[in-house]
């Protein structure tokens, strides 16, 4: 059964929060060509607080509001491995974590 809009654009929010909270959140738009990514999380093109704030979360709203959910997300993986030695963003992992539970 795929999860409850509301819960997930709950969770959404809990995590644009902690981004801004500990200094994640990018005020400047991405440029045009940082879009252009090829590789899991554009890697090749931003970094992954990036790719959460342009791609991740925007994505997710969408499905929301379509009610269109993926059957898995791993993103919490990608957070760890990114996050490593990153003490202010361990709240910020367990969110995402939280997020992948509800798939």
């Amino acid at each position: 059964m795929p999860p409850d809009s509301q819960t997930v654009l709950s969770k959404i929010t809990g995590i644009e929060v902690e981004m801004h909270r500990i200094g994640l959140w990018q005020a400047e738009p991405l440029q045009l060509k940082q879009y252009q990514f090829s590789r899991a999380f554009a890697m090749d093109t931003m970094t992954f607080s990036q790719w959460l704030q342009f791609i991740f979360i925007p994505r997710v709203r969408d499905c929301a509001a379509s009610g269109m959910f993926p059957s898995t997300s791993q993103v919490s993986i990608q957070a760890i491995r990114e996050f490593d030695g990153m003490p202010e963003a361990s709240h910020l992992v367990i969110l995402l974590s939280e997020f992948d539970q509800q798939f």
